[in-house]
C-alpha cells in the first residue's frame, strides 16, 4: 500500500481526524541515499547507533551525509542496550547545536532517539536496520526509567528510511521478532475491543480493520521470511510501519499493544532486575500471544463468577514486593492512581457476559497461533524452557500491574484470581 498517502491522514467515520506527522517513508533498495534530500537543510547532525547497527548501515549513512558536520554516539554491541537514564544521558550530552538526530537501528535505538528528540526539541530521522517491531512510526517511546517499563508520548521521526538489502541481512531472530510482533496484534486488537465493551473506551473500526489486514498480509510471508526474500522482508517492514502509523492515528498504542505486550514487558523487566535471560521483544510477544489465547479459552470454558477476586491489602503488598522487588512501589502507585483494584466490574461482567465471550472467541485458538509461529520456526517449547512455571504464573497474574491499560489479564484476574494458571 502507499504509506506516504496514508500519512496525509483522514477524517474518519469514528468522528476523529486521524493524522501522522511523519513526512517521508521510504522502504526500498538504497533507501539510505534519500538522506541527502531529507537532511538537505541540516548542517550539524548527531548519529546514534550501536556497533552492530552501525556496521549494518553506518557507512551508507555517512556517505549520504558526507558534506555534514557529524557527531556520533555508538554504543557497545556486545551487550543488550537498555533505554534507561544512562543511555538517555549519553545521547543528550552530545547534543551540541544539533540540527537533527539520525538514528541507525531498530527498537531500542529508535525509542532512545525518539525520547531525546522530543524532550530536547531536536528532530530526528531513523535509518532502520531490521523489520523487528512496529514502533518506527508510532508516537510512543518505550523506555526503562526508575526500573519501570514506561511508554512515553513522544514525537515522530521526520522520516523512516529502510534499505531492503539491509533489512534482509538483519539477524534472523530480529526478522522473526517482527513477524511475531504482528501475530501479537490478534491479542492487542481483541483487548481493545474488550475494553470498549467493558469500559466504554474509544474504538475505531477503520484502525481496527486496517491493522487486522496487516496481520493477514504477514501470515503469507512466513516462507519468504525464512529465505530472507527481499520482497517478503519489504512487505513485513511495510506492515510494521503501517501499524505504527495507525497507532499515531489512535493517539496511543491500543491497536498494537495489549496483554501480550504486558507479558513481554514483565519478562523483560524481571529479567533486567534479576539478571535473567529474556527473549527479544517481538519473540516474547509472539509466545505471549499463545498464553493470552489460552487465557481467553479458559474464560470461555466456564460461567463468569458473581464476585471478583482480590488479595487482602497486606497480601497484595507482600506479593508485589516478592514479584517486582525494587520496582514494586512504582507498580503499586500506578495501580492506585488508575484505580483498577478499587473498581468492581462484577455487574458489568455478568450483564455483558455473552457479549464479552463473543469478543474473546474472535481470537484464533492457542493451537492455531502455535502453528502460525511454527511457520517461522518459533517453538513454544523454547518459551517453556526459558521461563519457569512460577515465572509464567506471576506474569499472568501481575504483568497487568506494569501498565494502566485494561486487558484480558484484568478480566482473568478479576474472575479467576492469581491461583489459576494456564
Amino acid at each position: 500500500m502507499d504509506i506516504n498517502k496514508l500519512l496525509s491522514g483522514m477524517t474518519c467515520t469514528c468522528g476523529r481526524r486521524h493524522t501522522c506527522d511523519i513526512q517521508y517513508v521510504y522502504i526500498e533498495k538504497n533507501a539510505t541515499k534519500r538522506l541527502t534530500d531529507v537532511c538537505r537543510d541540516d548542517r550539524n547532525l548527531l548519529i546514534v547507533a550501536d556497533e552492530n547497527t552501525f556496521a549494518a548501515a553506518g557507512e551508507q549513512t555517512l556517505t549520504a551525509l558526507r558534506d555534514k558536520h557529524i557527531e556520533k554516539v555508538v554504543f557497545s554491541g556486545k551487550t543488550v542496550l537498555v533505554p534507561n537514564e544512562k543511555a538517555i544521558a549519553a545521547v543528550t550530552d552530545r547534543l551540541r547545536n544539533t540540527d537533527l538526530i539520525v538514528g541507525i537501528g531498530s527498537g531500542v535505538i529508535q525509542d532512545l532517539c525518539k525520547y531525546v528528540s522530543h524532550y530536547n526539541r531536536v528532530p530526528y530521522v531513523i535509518v532502520a536496520t531490521a523489520p523487528s517491531m512496529d514502533g518506527y512510526a508510532s508516537n510512543g517511546a518505550a523506555m526503562i526509567t526508575d526500573g519501570m517499563k514506561v511508554t512515553y508520548s513522544a514525537g515522530l521521526p521526520r522520516a523512516i528510511l529502510a534499505d531492503v538489502d539491509v533489512l534482509a541481512k538483519a539477524p534472523m531472530d530480529m526478522i522473526k521478532a517482527g513477524y511475531g510482533d504482528i501475530i501479537g496484534k490478534f491479542s492487542a486488537l481483541n483487548d481493545w475491543k474488550l475494553s470498549h465493551c467493558v469500559n466504554g473506551e474509544y474504538f475505531c473500526d477503520y484502525i481496527y480493520d486496517l491493522t487486522y489486514a496487516q496481520i493477514q498480509r504477514t501470515l503469507a510471508l512466513a516462507d519468504g521470511i525464512l529465505k530472507r526474500d527481499e520482497e517478503s522482508v519489504r512487505t513485513l517492514m511495510e506492515a510494521l510501519v503501517v501499524i505504527g502509523v495507525l497507532m499515531s492515528f489512535a493517539g496511543n498504542s491500543r491497536p498494537a499493544s495489549g496483554s501480550e505486550h504486558h507479558l513481554s514487558h514483565f519478562f523483560e523487566i524481571t529479567g533486567i532486575l534479576r539478571g535473567e535471560e529474556y527473549f527479544p521483544h517481538g519473540i516474547d510477544v509472539a509466545y505471549s500471544t499463545v498464553v493470552t489465547a489460552e487465557i481467553r479459552e479458559k474464560l470461555l470454558s466456564r460461567p463468569f463468577p458473581a464476585t471478583r477476586y482480590r488479595l487482602t491489602d497486606a497480601e497484595y503488598v507482600k506479593t508485589m514486593q516478592t514479584v517486582y522487588g525494587s520496582v514494586a512501589d512504582g507498580c503499586m502507585a500506578l495501580q492506585e492512581k488508575v484505580g483498577n483494584y478499587a473498581t468492581d466490574r462484577s455487574n458489568i461482567y455478568k450483564e455483558k457476559e455473552d457479549e464479552i465471550k463473543s469478543i474473546l472467541a474472535e481470537v484464533p485458538t492457542a493451537e492455531e497461533i502455535r502453528k502460525m509461529l511454527s511457520l517461522v520456526d518459533l517453538d513454544m517449547n523454547e518459551f517453556y524452557a526459558l521461563y519457569s512455571q512460577e515465572k509464567r504464573h506471576d506474569a499472568i497474574a501481575y504483568a497487568k500491574d506494569l501498565k494502566d491499560r485494561y486487558t484480558v489479564l484484568w478480566l482473568y484476574y478479576d474472575l479467576m484470581g492469581d491461583a489459576a494458571n494456564v
